[in-house]
């Protein structure tokens, strides 16, 4: 049997504050870490509003390090980037100045790279078929759909 170990406001505010130091949190993910670990709602509100004013939580912050991320690592297009972000609660106003940081011939070069990749990696004979399996998977990825259409028409 396992008992839940209980924390003061200060020991969780501590705790919280290496959580968000370690890597960018949003706030949802922080509430959650926070009932995770039996804190009351009043709690909640004091912890998180002192993580906002010391500065270890910025949802702006957040969106900007998150959108980088997953596009320059998992070559993530703007819709999916957008979803997630929405989410996890974030605003649109951080949600559009974070879309803004990606250079647009980046993106381009990017979806051109990965349209090559896919081209290579389908093993189709039919030029429909393959076209579309391509489609999917960029719009899986989160790509917008003229973008990719566009491209493949590069191709096909």
């Amino acid at each position: 049997m396992e008992i839940n170990k209980s924390y003061t406001v200060n020991e969780a505010q501590k705790k919280l504050e290496h959580y968000c130091a370690y890597q960018e949190r949003c706030h949802k993910e922080v509430r959650q870490k926070l009932r995770d670990m039996n804190m009351i709602p009043e709690a909640i509100d004091v912890i998180m509003v002192h993580l906002i004013q010391e500065n270890f939580l910025n949802e702006e912050r957040f969106a900007k390090a998150f959108v980088s991320g997953k596009f320059r690592i998992k070559k993530w297009g703007k819709n999916r980037l957008l979803r997630e972000l929405k989410f996890r609660g974030i605003s649109k106003y951080s949600i559009d100045a974070a879309l803004r940081e990606i250079d647009l011939d980046d993106y381009y070069n990017t979806l051109d790279a990965l349209v090559q990749k896919r081209m290579e990696q389908v093993k189709e004979p039919n030029v429909y078929k393959k076209k579309k399996k391509v489609a999917d998977y960029l719009l899986y990825r989160g790509w917008e759909s003229a973008l990719v259409y566009e491209k493949l028409g590069e191709y096909f």
